[in-house]
């Protein structure tokens, strides 16, 4: 069992979670992140907790050795990377999307194999990674692990490609980049890979307001403030944030797990029609400016999120639980 674990974008939505979790097990945990004054507040905001948090600031992954990566590594016996650029402003695709991203995960490994004491690197992908958008049923069919999307690194840094692409592409080729370093280089430590949908939940994370929740969430938030019409997700599939940070945790520390790649969804599809009738049957108060409207739900093809389920034991949470636990926080946010 790791005893000593890093975390990459420890202070961000997905990343603080799964601090939370490392920590309630016992786990001694490094943050890594950019900010320390959002790790100073993460500690903090723990303070029974510290005597097993840590924090250290590392460069941006736009090269192959950010600036403090290599001394984060250090004594460290696990890993989880969940550090990764996004954004729908880009210039360049390739050098703002996709080469930060395939940096990110080859400085982290690079780093690794330079030890002794790394046993396991788990690292975030994306069910972007996995998804042929193109791919359409009839008949029915389900995603799994074993799946691909199909862009072509040329398509994904086109200047013509939109950032929504390139961002499918830069998942896409981190992690083939992380999976070939591990058949290369067949270092003393093996990898994990999840793979999630949209998630969902509340925050763990320093946020300030409302105005400052992660692109997920604050879909959601915009719903409940009235959005009219209302988005329309591009996948039906979904995960709750929590469940998220268990299955990292899980995926470090269960030996079965090594050289595994796992696409962690809800059995539950949603659509924000059905977030728009949650937040409006649950929070009085907001329903009046909740828009109602009644959406399909794409029923064409599935996602296989009972084999991480399964095989990293844990159970996934109601998308009417997420939604509430998500929107009530949102509306305490919204008061300060």
């Amino acid at each position: 069992m790791s005893k000593f674990v890093l975390v990459t974008g420890a202070t961000g939505f997905i990343g603080a979670h799964i601090v939370d979790t490392l920590l309630a097990r016992g786990i001694r945990v490094r943050g890594a992140t950019r900010s320390l004054e959002k790790a100073d507040l993460m500690i903090q905001a723990r303070p029974q907790f510290s005597h097993l948090l840590e924090f250290v600031r590392i460069g941006d992954f736009e090269t192959q050795t950010p600036e403090g990566l290599e001394a984060a590594v250090q004594g460290v016996d696990g890993i989880i990377h969940t550090a990764s650029p996004f954004t729908y402003d880009t210039k360049n695709n390739e050098k703002e999307l996709v080469i930060p991203a395939i940096n990110g995960v080859v400085a982290i490994l690079d780093a690794a194999r330079k030890t002794s004491s790394v046993k396991r690197v788990v690292i975030t992908s994306s069910f972007a990674s996995v998804l042929d958008v193109n791919r359409k049923g009839p008949p029915y069919f389900t995603y799994t692990g074993a799946d691909w999307n199909p862009l072509t690194y040329e398509e994904s840094i086109d200047p013509a490609t939109s950032a929504v692409v390139a961002y499918r592409g830069s998942k896409k080729y981190a992690e083939l980049t992380a999976w070939n370093y591990i058949k290369e280089h067949t270092p003393g430590f093996d990898l994990v890979a999840l793979c999630p949908p949209m998630t969902f939940g509340p925050v763990v994370h320093p946020v300030e307001n409302v105005e400052r929740l992660n692109e997920s969430n604050a879909m959601l938030w915009k719903i409940a403030r009235g959005a009219d019409p209302l988005p329309v997700s591009r996948v039906p599939f979904w995960i709750d944030v929590r469940d998220l940070a268990v299955a990292h945790v899980n995926a470090l520390l269960l030996e079965g797990a090594g050289g595994r790649r796992y696409t962690p969804a809800a059995p539950e599809r949603f659509s924000y029609g059905i977030a728009a009738q949650i937040i409006a049957n649950g929070f009085p108060n907001l329903s009046d400016k909740v828009t109602q409207e009644d959406q399909i739900l794409d029923q064409s093809y599935g996602l296989d999120g009972e084999t991480a389920a399964s095989e990293l034991d844990f159970d996934y949470h109601s998308f009417e639980e997420t939604v509430k636990d998500l929107i009530a926080q949102a509306v305490s946010l919204n008061t300060v």
